[in-house]
């Protein structure tokens, strides 16, 4: 019998780190993205693009090919909806329990977010939580492509099937860490991933969960947690 739980025990894949999301997963979710996007593109190009994109909208991809100037400006538009939020940032319920947990099997943890390190830097202050290493927006190439995960597994000297990338976007997050080979968990509060438009994505999560509140118990059933 001993034998028999021994090799269940063995057969689970190794959990090394965990990379969070920061906006809407480790701070409640105060930005209002779809007023910031219609600001940045005007009504018109909003509703175009949003046609063309069911699944969300890439604003940061989008205003690339813009020139200086008029890229300028849509930061300027970003940067102040951000600031907007960080006015009333908030850590996400569960949030540090479960850091406490991670802390307590020594698994790394690390951040990546598409918002400017200044609210890196403040999340850090307030909640007295560290992630590392945490990659803002500063590191290019940026969520959804693979590289800012893969850095972070090369940093920790960790293979990328032994992380986790958890966030609340399908198209930036999951599909993040599908690319660089990790298992993936998207945090849905609301359910708005079960609606028809998401049935065909390109990238689906190895979980899915209401809040992180249920990330130990998945951890602790479906992985050997180790340093």
């Amino acid at each position: 019998m001993a034998t028999s739980t021994s090799i269940s025990l063995s057969s689970k894949p190794r959990l090394k780190g965990i990379v969070f999301d920061m906006d809407g997963t480790l701070t409640v979710p105060v930005i209002d993205f779809q007023a910031m996007y219609r600001a940045v593109l005007g009504h018109d190009e909003y509703l175009a693009v949003k046609s063309k994109n069911p699944s969300g909208i890439d604003i940061l991809h989008h205003i690339e090919s813009w020139s200086p100037d008029k890229q300028r400006r849509a930061y300027e538009v970003i940067a102040d909806y951000e600031k907007q939020g960080l006015d009333r940032l908030q850590i996400m319920p569960g949030a540090a329990e479960l850091c406490s947990f991670l802390d307590s099997r020594n698994i790394r943890r690390g951040l990546i977010t598409r918002n400017v390190k200044d609210a890196v830097d403040l999340f850090h202050e307030r909640f007295g939580v560290k992630f590392s290493p945490a990659l803002s927006r500063e590191y290019r190439p940026y969520k959804p492509d693979p590289a800012p995960l893969l850095h972070i597994c090369s940093t920790w000297e960790v293979q990328s099937n032994e992380v986790m990338m958890i966030g609340d976007s399908l198209k930036d997050d999951v599909a993040c860490g599908k690319q660089a080979g990790a298992f993936t968990c998207l945090l849905d509060e609301t359910g708005r991933y079960d609606a028809p438009e998401y049935a065909n994505a390109q990238h689906k999560p190895d979980y899915k969960v209401s809040s992180l509140v249920e990330v130990q118990s998945l951890l602790e059933r479906d992985f050997e947690l180790t340093s």
